[in-house]
């Protein structure tokens, strides 16, 4: 199947900063974009109608996170991020649109809604508040 999106990687100095996955991003079957090492897995997974997926729970186990990472499914709108390194040097930017989903790896982000904009987050918890961010003053176009 050709593929109608893509998966974009943000990256600075051999790191991964962000991997985005296009509201037009198609394939068949399961697509894990995330290396195994990533605290937050993220897989794109197309079925046909009749697929079972067995029945399965998981079982208690133990990680060790050392730094969250965070998923941004856009609802609705139209959102620009803006992207930094761990000095809080912007690297660059990019627009989210509806349908599109952001995982955030590594260095830091700041964000501002050019629509009305809807969105999901998913990260680790249990969320530690303002414990568990360095805010800084970022960039603005």
């Amino acid at each position: 199947m050709e593929n109608a999106g893509k998966i974009e990687k943000v990256e600075h100095k051999g790191r991964t900063i962000a991997l985005i996955l296009r509201n037009d991003y198609q394939r068949d079957g399961i697509e894990f974009v995330t290396p195994p090492e990533f605290s937050q897995q993220l897989a794109y997974m197309k079925h046909p109608a009749g697929k079972k997926i067995q029945e399965h729970r998981h079982q208690l186990m133990l990680r060790n996170i050392q730094y969250t990472q965070e998923t941004l499914f856009i609802k609705r709108g139209k959102l620009r991020v803006d992207f930094f390194d761990d000095h809080n040097r912007f690297i660059t930017s990019c627009i989210l649109k509806t349908g599109d989903v952001i995982l955030l790896c590594s260095g830091g982000h700041g964000f501002e809604c050019l629509e009305e904009t809807e969105m999901i987050e998913v990260k680790q918890g249990p969320y530690a508040g303002d414990e568990d961010k360095v805010r800084f003053k970022g960039v603005r176009e």
